[in-house]
């Protein structure tokens, strides 16, 4: 059994490396078996169909994201701190990330995009939300936000940034964006306290090796 588990974990692993790269949907099975050395019949013997290996990919890549950030929230000095630190770990993964991830999931892969809006709309908002309120707290962030309006903002401006209509990858860098993005969201949040202490973590950058998880 652990031995048909560290198969399965390999293939997830492929699988995950050419799905984030080129997107999912130009990712086929034979496209796998290659990358893998294995044959597709190998592939059946663990899964029913692609859209299965896209679920479970799915699956196993937020569930390392949850961990990844819930890490991130437990070792940050303060709110800010965790943002900065959280934002390091996503400019990483979309460095890596095809723009066309999420609308291929969402076109294709019914269940796999259900699992993302899942953990974007309950674990994301309820992580930002409680973020806010610990910066407004700590008198980071000023005391007149709403967490639960500005926590709905950025995550539709996350999904936003996956639009290649608005913003095509040969023009822009997905990571670049989000830096943009980040940036002008954090400024909207800012005490006076807050700005500077922002301003200082900039020169700062994350060390991400300190981050366990790492995706």
């Amino acid at each position: 059994m652990e031995e048909q588990d560290h198969i399965r974990e390999k293939l997830h692993r492929g699988a995950e490396a050419l799905f984030l790269k080129y997107g999912v949907r130009s990712v086929s099975m034979d496209d796998i078996a290659r990358h893998l050395s294995v044959s597709k019949k190998t592939l059946y013997q663990y899964f029913v169909d692609k859209d299965e290996i896209v679920t479970q990919v799915a699956q196993s890549h937020l569930k390392q994201n949850k961990a990844q950030f819930d890490d991130v929230a437990a070792g940050a000095k303060n709110a800010l701190d965790e943002l900065m630190r959280i934002n390091a770990c996503m400019r990483k993964m979309m460095l890596g990330i095809n723009p066309t991830l999420l609308f291929d999931l969402k076109k294709y892969h019914v269940n796999a995009w259900e699992l993302w809006v899942e953990h974007r709309t309950k674990y994301i908002r309820e992580s930002v939300v409680r973020n806010i309120k610990q910066g407004i707290e700590e008198g980071l962030f000023r005391n007149n936000l709403s967490p639960e309006i500005l926590a709905t903002i950025r995550i539709e401006t996350i999904q936003m940034l996956f639009d290649t209509h608005l913003f095509p990858a040969d023009r822009y860098n997905l990571a670049d964006v989000h830096a943009q993005a980040l940036d002008h969201f954090m400024y909207g949040l800012l005490t006076d306290k807050g700005r500077k202490l922002y301003e200082k973590y900039k020169q700062e950058p994350v060390n991400l090796e300190l981050i366990p998880h790492q995706l």
